[in-house]
């Protein structure tokens, strides 16, 4: 695994600062977790379902799209992988498909969400889907959303190569 260059977040900020640190945190050991991989280790099903690691990575890329693009912004036509005919479209990966480039993906999907959430407040609600949401429910989902695949992830790397920590 490559060097952890992951910053803390904040141990005593405000409510915006804590959350987008513990998601950016998160989103950085998403990165750290999935490089360093090669393309047919980052496709390789170690488990019965198609969770692999460049698939949790697509995975990710498609839901930062989804609530931060689609949800909060009411963007038309955010692509994702899945559709209603093929629901788990975003984890199908081969060999062939750039791990490098699933990463690169993700990063410029976490971009785009950091971009959105600034022209938010926290109270602000969702422009896409039913507008039920506040940008304060999404931003803690994905936290949650994040943060459960990181655990994915690192039980993922260590059945590839051994790798461990946080």
């Amino acid at each position: 695994m490559e060097n952890d260059s992951r910053t803390e977040p904040p141990a005593a900020a405000g409510e915006r600062e804590t959350l987008t640190g513990f998601l950016d945190y998160f989103r950085a050991t998403v990165v750290m977790k999935a490089s360093g991989l090669s393309d047919a280790d980052g496709a390789r099903r170690l488990v019965p379902s198609l969770t692999t690691v460049s698939g949790l990575v697509q995975h990710l890329t498609d839901v930062e799209q989804f609530w931060f693009q689609d949800r909060i912004e009411g963007q038309q036509d955010v692509p994702t992988r899945w559709s209603a005919e093929d629901p788990d479209g975003e984890f199908r990966v081969s060999g062939e498909d750039s791990l490098v480039r699933i990463i690169e993906d993700y990063e410029a999907a976490c971009r785009q969400s950091r971009d959105v959430l600034e022209r938010y407040g926290m109270e602000d609600r969702c422009r896409g889907g039913d507008g039920g949401q506040s940008v304060r429910w999404v931003l803690v989902h994905m936290i949650e959303e994040t943060g459960r695949h990181c655990g994915h992830l690192d039980i993922l790397r260590e059945l590839l190569d051994g790798s461990t920590g946080d």
